[in-house]
């Protein structure tokens, strides 16, 4: 493969490839079917691929020197939509790295960028906007929302998006060099090596943004109101569950394992005390994993794997990769691997310097190529899960089983359940594991057979789920994919 004009993740110095790849991470995933087929080809240094959520099917291709290019669908060819390339300063790991569409983009226009900015190198969060006039352009006012200064050309993280709460979260590296010189990952008064959350929609005064009041350090609590987890040395590529809404890192490594993580509010991931599991001895009196939250896969640095690229949770229905399952990669050897109930295993072994994974509309998952493509997963002899029924749902109280009737708006929704009926007159394997979903949110699901025999999923609610009166949208999807109809259920106003 012909080198790319950037190559960057590397952890650090030269990483010299061994001739073979040694073992996956526990074995060889045997899906023959599923292959790459290239979407696009000839880009420079693409690093990102993903959509504007707006119903249009375009893919929007991020390329570090500095432009966005949009591609229309069945087409080969993409067209400018934003170049900034006069701003960035690129190169290594430094460049035009991530890019977000807000959730209402279809009618306000907003987009956000992740850049290493020329001439001082430090990370820019900035805002701009689709034309109103040609919606395969962007204006080019540029509104900067957060610059953060970065001590070495290294670990700039990238990843931007929004998460299903309507914040942005934003992926910041240690700040470079190896070992976290400077320990920032652990101080809470620094911004690198955290997951940033911020609320672009009700800024506060004039930075252009607030902090979302359970942020855990918000307000008069010590540490940095932006912060939302920390502990990470390099996440440079993180994604959310579409389903479950779980916010999926793959945090690149050391010199020895690379980290999948599963990053919650508050959570402290170990860095530079622990590389995945094992401790560095940066700060041998600190090595207790019960004081911070361990992966929930790694791997070590075997046959040449060096840096992993973060990536996605199949939920499309094409079966295209098995549903449920996480998709990342090993920069260096070109590995692509998945994780699936706990287990890791070889999908495929490319030539590809896989850079980024991305999303469409519907769930497909594509595979960036720092040496110039987009291509995507297909499996041309899938046959996506059948759907099934449910016949009715109702909303009862945890704590005595009396149904609600109407429902009404409650302050804690977590005091109640949700009970969905399939239509089956006896339990179906293929619906365990399977969960319900109220207004696209997922529950926490069971799946039982009630007393007269009518097997049903009984789901905890959130707190949030009748805060306010309007519909509830019930679903349930199965572990295979596949999706129930849909039944509605109405939270009326509060009784006087």
């Amino acid at each position: 493969m012909k080198p790319a004009p950037f190559v960057f993740l590397c952890i650090s110095g030269l990483v010299q490839l061994a001739g073979a790849r040694g073992e996956a991470p526990a074995g060889i995933q045997s899906l023959p079917d599923i292959s790459l087929e290239t979407v696009v080809a000839g880009l420079t240094s693409p690093v990102y691929v993903t959509h504007s959520r707006d119903g249009s099917r375009r893919l929007f291709i991020v390329e570090q020197p500095g432009r966005i290019k949009v591609l229309q669908p069945g087409s080969a060819s993409p067209t400018v939509f934003l170049d900034i390339t006069g701003k960035v300063l690129a190169g290594g790991e430094r460049g035009l790295l991530g890019l977000a569409f807000h959730p209402q983009f279809q009618s306000n226009r907003r987009i956000f960028v992740n850049y290493t900015r020329r001439p001082d190198g430090a990370t820019v969060i900035a805002e701009y906007r689709a034309s109103d006039t040609d919606p395969n352009l962007a204006e080019s006012a540029e509104i900067i929302l957060l610059s953060i200064a970065q001590p070495f050309q290294n670990h700039n993280g990238g990843m931007i998006e929004f998460g299903r709460d309507g914040y942005l979260y934003i992926g910041m590296g240690d700040g470079g060099s190896a070992n976290d010189p400077g320990n920032r990952a652990q101080n809470i008064n620094e911004l690198l090596g955290k997951i940033l959350r911020i609320d672009i929609d009700h800024p506060a005064g004039a930075t252009g943004y607030s902090s979302p009041a359970d942020n855990p350090f918000f307000g008069a609590t010590a540490g940095r109101d932006e912060i939302f987890a920390f502990g990470l040395r390099n996440p440079w590529r993180f994604s959310f569950d579409r389903i479950t809404g779980e916010l999926y890192a793959g945090d690149v490594g050391q010199g020895a394992r690379e980290e999948i993580d599963i990053i919650t509010n508050g959570g402290n991931y170990g860095w530079r005390v622990f590389e995945g599991t094992g401790c560095t001895n940066n700060d041998p009196g600190l090595c207790s994993p019960a004081a911070f939250i361990g992966p929930m896969a790694q791997y070590k640095h075997n046959g040449g794997r060096c840096s992993i690229t973060g990536g996605y949770v199949y939920r499309g229905s094409k079966s295209s990769l098995p549903f449920g399952a996480y998709v990342y990669a090993d920069f260096c050897t070109g590995e692509i691997f998945l994780l699936q109930d706990g287990t890791q295993s070889l999908l495929m072994d490319t030539a590809l310097g896989v850079s980024s994974f991305g999303e469409d509309e519907e769930g497909e998952i594509y595979v960036v190529g720092i040496g110039g493509t987009v291509q995507r997963f297909i499996n041309p002899n899938a046959t996506p899960p059948a759907a099934f029924a449910i016949r009715s749902a109702f909303i009862r109280k945890r704590s005595d089983g009396v149904t609600l009737d109407p429902v009404t708006v409650k302050p804690n929704g977590k005091k109640f359940e949700i009970v969905v009926n399939e239509s089956a007159s006896v339990p179906t394997p293929a619906s365990q594991g399977a969960i319900v979903l109220v207004n696209g949110v997922a529950m926490n699901t069971g799946y039982t057979e009630n007393v007269p025999g009518t097997p049903i999923f009984v789901a905890r609610l959130r707190r949030p789920t009748l805060l306010t009166p309007g519909p509830l949208v019930v679903e349930v999807v199965r572990a295979d994919g596949a999706r129930s109809n849909q039944l509605t259920l109405q939270v009326f106003p509060a009784l006087d």
